[in-house]
């Protein structure tokens, strides 16, 4: 449904977007992470023909952002992270509004329809300036999916609103699935990983890491990040015993025991065990620390940073 080779994004000497290539298949969610400047708004904004790339390739239902854009632009939603509203319009109106510019034959029933998804029926008659901030983007997401399209892009669609709201956009995220192949970005990794099929992690225009949340934790997991709790020793004398194994990166204490992190690759889990009880200590307490997404992007975005 989307099929990305290569794309590339200049501002004069600025790489903003950097040879990605990813592919989104129908109803399929994909998350797309990274801090402000990774490259995010610009992949979007060139996925929905709103600009055009530099180099590579986009494609929408197999026609291409560039050759194709009316095409294009028939089968995508777009939902911007800061929504363009007419304030003295009534909700009903402004999605009827877009529905004609789309040109969707029944508009009547499509925005009735849209309004439904988006949970604004009892709103419709509703003043636009009157709405609060995430009511709007509620709005916006209603004239993004009126003309029901095949994909639907969100450029931070919970920025700036309240914990329900943030609730509630997860939930409309996931119905959206149900029927749309979803591309959006997020800063909230729990809502990521609560509600994507798979992550692409980007960073200074380049997709470092992607798959499902569970892929990347099973890639990431094993020997990464452990939990020891030693018997026998002083606290300094095991600090010191752990930071010297071979493939241990950082050693913090942690309750009675220590947070143990490896090097990038190495499962130093072997070497824990052996060198503690080759030292005639108990090993009280051995477990690996589930890694969360938020944890993940964070080690691999700080790697990336620091490269």
């Amino acid at each position: 449904m989307i099929d990305v080779q290569n794309l590339t994004k200049r501002y004069g000497s600025h790489l903003a977007v950097d040879h990605i290539s990813f592919a989104a298949e129908a109803g399929e969610i994909v998350g797309l992470l990274g801090p402000n400047g990774a490259g995010k708004t610009s992949t979007m904004r060139m996925l929905t023909g709103f600009m055009p790339p530099s180099e590579g390739t986009a494609k929408i239902a197999g026609f291409d952002v560039m050759t194709d854009s009316i095409e294009v632009r028939k089968r995508v939603g777009y939902l911007p992270e800061h929504v363009p509203v007419y304030p003295d319009m009534t909700v009903k109106g402004y999605v009827t509004f877009w529905a004609k510019l789309r040109g969707v034959s029944n508009p009547r029933a499509r925005v009735a329809a849209a309004l439904e998804q988006v949970q604004l029926t009892d709103r419709q008659n509703m003043l636009v300036r009157n709405l609060s901030k995430g009511l709007k983007q509620r709005l916006g997401l209603a004239q993004a999916v009126v003309h029901d399209p095949q994909v639907v892009i969100l450029d931070e669609p919970t920025i700036g609103i309240d914990p329900q709201q943030v609730i509630e956009g997860r939930e409309s995220v996931r119905r959206l699935g149900e029927k749309h192949t979803v591309l959006f970005s997020t800063h909230i990794l729990s809502e990521a990983e609560q509600v994507c099929d798979r992550v692409l992690i980007i960073q200074k225009g380049r997709i470092v890491a992607q798959g499902a949340p569970a892929t990347l934790r099973q890639q990431l997991q094993p020997g990464a990040h452990l939990y020891v709790e030693i018997g026998g020793a002083d606290g300094q004398t095991a600090h010191s015993l752990l930071t010297q194994i071979n493939g241990v990166e950082s050693v913090q204490a942690q309750g009675d025991g220590y947070s143990v992190r490896a090097r990038p690759g190495a499962d130093i889990r072997a070497a824990v065990s052996q060198t503690v009880m080759g030292a005639g200590l108990a090993l009280l307490e051995f477990r690996p620390v589930a890694m969360t997404l938020e944890d993940i992007f964070l080690d691999i975005v700080g790697r990336e940073g620091g490269a």
